[in-house]
C-alpha cells in the first residue's frame, strides 16, 4: 500500500481522538535537533499570540484486536485496515515538519496483536524521531492498557504528554460495550503515569539533567451519550480523576453513532450530544479555575446541566439567596461564582477597587460581561438603574443571550438548543 494511502485511512480512524490541548512545557532548539516546544502548542486552535498549531494526528494502526461496539476501528467493522512501520510514520513527520504543516505529533493506535506489541512499534517510531532525526518537537501518544509498565515508563520518557483514555463513564457500561477491556486495566496505567511524573519532578530537582517523563503531563477522554449515565456521573467521575491522578485535561466526545449495534442509539434517530458536550466542556473549567464541586453545579434533583443555560448561570438562579453581590466589598471567591465574571476580570476588579468605588460603566472596562452580571451584582449598594430582576425574566433573557452566543460560535448547536426551549 502506498504511504498516502495509509495516511489517508489512519489520519480518518484518528479524527475522534481529542487532542486540543496545549502543549504544557517549553523546550528551546539546540544545536543539532529540529524543532521546539513552547507553551502555547494546540492541535486545530490557536496560540496566545494567534498563530495556528497543529499537530499531525493519526493512528499507528487500524488493525484491532478489540470489539468495542462504540469504535469505528473495531474488528467486527468492514473498513480499510493500514498499518504504518515505525520508520514509515517517524519520516512522515520529518517530512511534515520540514514543510511547515506541522509542530508535533499526536501518536495514538489500535491494538494490534497484544498491548505490548503495539506499545513497542509507537516507542520504535518515536526513538527513531528522537534519537536519529533529533526531533525536538511536541509529541502527544497515547499510551495502551495492559500494556508491560517498564513499556508505559518508556514510551513516557520519549513522549512530552501521555493519556489514557477512560472510554465511558461507568465500568457497567464498559463491561457492556468493551467487554475485551477492563476499567482496571485502564485506571492502572493512568496511576503509573502519575507517579513517573511526580518522581521526575523530584529528580530534576536535584539532577538537572534526569530523564524527563512526560514533562507536560497526562490527559483522558471519555464517550458523551453512547450511556445512559447522567451529566452529575459524568463530572462526579472527573473531579475524582482531577483529584487522584492529577490530570491536565478530561475531554469529552460526543459520541458520533458508527455502529448498528442493538447496544447503542439507533443511528437514524440519534444526533451527536454536541451542546451537552458543550455544558460539559463549560462545568469542567468551573471545577478547574473557579473553585467549584460537583456536588455544587447538580444534585440528584438535578442530575443533568440545563441545555438552555451555561452551567455557573444556571448554579446562581438556583441560589438567588447569595445575590446581589457587592462589587466593592465582595472577596475573590464571592466574585467567581458571578456570571460574567472570570479569573481575570475578578483579579482586576481586586486591584482597581484599591483607588475607589467601581461603577457598572467601569466594570465593562474590566471586561465583565454585563450582559450577564447585571442581575447578580450591585455597585455601592444599587443595581443597574431601571433593571428588574426576576427568576423567570432573568432566566429568559440569559437564554436568548446564550443563544445568540451559540448562533456565532457553534451555529451546528442551535438546532439541539431550540429543541431543548
Amino acid at each position: 500500500m502506498e504511504l498516502l494511502d495509509k495516511l489517508t485511512i489512519l489520519a480518518d480512524a484518528a479524527k475522534y481522538d481529542a487532542a486540543c490541548t496545549s502543549s504544557g512545557l517549553d523546550r528551546a532548539g539546540r544545536p543539532g535537533q529540529l524543532g521546539s516546544t513552547t507553551l502555547a502548542g494546540c492541535c486545530h486552535s490557536f496560540s496566545a499570540d494567534g498563530r495556528c498549531v497543529t499537530l499531525l494526528k493519526v493512528l499507528m494502526t487500524n488493525v484491532c484486536a478489540y470489539d468495542c461496539q462504540y469504535c469505528v476501528n473495531r474488528r467486527s467493522n468492514d473498513v480499510p485496515r493500514a498499518a504504518f512501520t515505525p520508520r514509515e510514520l517517524a519520516e512522515l513527520t520529518i517530512q511534515f515538519y520540514r514543510r511547515n504543516y506541522i509542530e508535533g505529533l499526536f501518536l495514538s493506535s489500535a491494538v494490534s496483536g497484544n498491548p505490548d506489541c503495539t506499545t513497542e512499534r509507537m516507542m520504535e517510531a518515536l526513538r527513531i524521531l528522537r534519537e536519529e532525526y533529533g526531533f525536538a518537537g511536541y509529541i502527544h501518544a497515547k499510551a495502551i492498557p495492559g500494556a508491560d509498565p517498564l513499556l508505559t515508563y518508556r514510551l513516557g520518557l520519549l513522549a512530552d504528554r501521555l493519556s489514557v483514555n477512560i472510554e465511558l463513564p461507568s465500568e457497567q457500561s464498559l463491561n457492556r460495550l468493551a467487554p475485551d477491556k477492563a476499567r482496571s486495566a485502564i485506571l492502572a496505567p493512568m496511576g503509573q503515569i502519575r507517579d513517573g511524573i511526580r518522581l521526575s519532578r523530584q529528580e530534576l530537582a536535584k539532577y538537572r539533567h534526569a530523564p524527563r517523563f512526560a514533562p507536560a503531563g497526562q490527559s483522558t477522554q471519555m464517550i458523551v451519550g453512547a450511556t445512559p449515565e447522567s451529566d452529575l456521573h459524568i463530572l462526579r467521575l472527573t473531579e475524582g480523576l482531577y483529584r487522584k491522578y492529577q490530570l491536565k485535561r478530561v475531554f469529552y466526545s460526543a459520541y458520533v453513532p458508527v455502529s448498528d449495534s442493538a447496544l447503542l442509539p439507533a443511528r437514524q434517530e440519534f444526533k451527536p450530544p454536541l451542546l451537552r458536550e458543550h455544558r460539559l466542556y463549560q462545568a469542567d473549567w468551573l471545577l478547574r479555575y473557579y473553585h467549584f464541586r460537583a456536588a455544587e453545579l447538580l444534585d440528584e434533583t438535578h442530575p443533568n446541566f440545563d441545555p438552555r443555560l451555561d452551567p455557573k448561570c444556571s448554579w446562581a438562579l438556583r441560589h438567588m439567596e447569595r445575590f446581589p453581590v457587592e462589587v466593592n466589598r465582595a472577596d475573590y471567591e464571592t466574585l467567581l461564582r458571578v456570571p460574567g465574571i472570570g479569573v481575570r476580570s475578578a483579579q482586576r476588579i481586586l486591584t482597581a477597587r484599591r483607588c475607589g468605588g467601581l461603577t457598572f460603566a467601569g466594570l465593562k472596562t474590566l471586561g465583565v460581561v454585563l450582559k450577564r452580571a447585571q442581575y447578580f451584582l450591585t455597585c455601592s449598594g444599587r443595581m443597574l438603574e431601571g433593571l428588574r430582576v426576576n427568576s423567570d425574566g432573568v432566566l429568559r433573557h440569559l437564554a436568548e443571550q446564550e443563544r445568540s452566543l451559540l448562533a456565532q460560535q457553534a451555529p451546528q448547536q442551535l438546532s439541539l438548543f431550540d429543541a431543548a426551549r
